[in-house]
């Protein structure tokens, strides 16, 4: 029996712009260090929707063998004022001096940090239901006060 190519491709969804207050470190636990980056907005722009991003938070255990552990939860107010929950899940990890520079608050080289997500979609009935029959994955970057990520729908 031969098997169709049913390769997946990506198509880019949108790029967010999210700003960050400092990362809370929570403390020690049994799977690492836990820490909180608290979202306080920023935008979004893609071909076929845009607006803003509202407040969230994004919690982390930062692992003992480097690799973080992430799982933010935002809105997004689309131009014309309808909500879009993001469930983001996903993981990054890099060089040991990406990763000092990004734990002191510094910009690091991306091209030095594996930064990859699945984030879930959940808008309401109407223009942006479409959203909701979708998965997605995500790449991002983060800089001292901000990150950025690039949402792909995978058709």
């Amino acid at each position: 029996m031969t098997t169709p190519d049913m390769k997946p491709e990506l198509q880019l969804l949108c790029e967010v712009r999210a700003t960050l207050e400092p990362t809370i470190v929570i403390g020690d636990t049994a799977r690492g260090s836990r820490r909180m980056v608290s979202i306080t907005g920023g935008s979004f722009h893609g071909p076929l929707l845009r607006g803003r991003v509202l407040n969230g938070a994004d919690w982390q255990f930062w692992r003992g063998d480097g690799i973080t552990e992430l799982e933010a939860r935002y809105l997004l107010q689309t131009d014309d004022g309808t909500h879009i929950e993001v469930h983001n899940r996903g993981i990054r990890h890099g060089s040991a001096e990406a990763m000092q520079r990004l734990t002191a608050g510094l910009p690091a080289d991306p091209a030095q940090v594996y930064f990859r997500a699945t984030p879930v979609l959940t808008a309401p009935g109407g223009q942006y239901e479409w959203l909701n029959r979708s998965l997605y994955l995500c790449t991002g970057t983060r800089l001292p006060d901000a990150v950025l990520l690039w949402f792909y729908q995978v058709l």
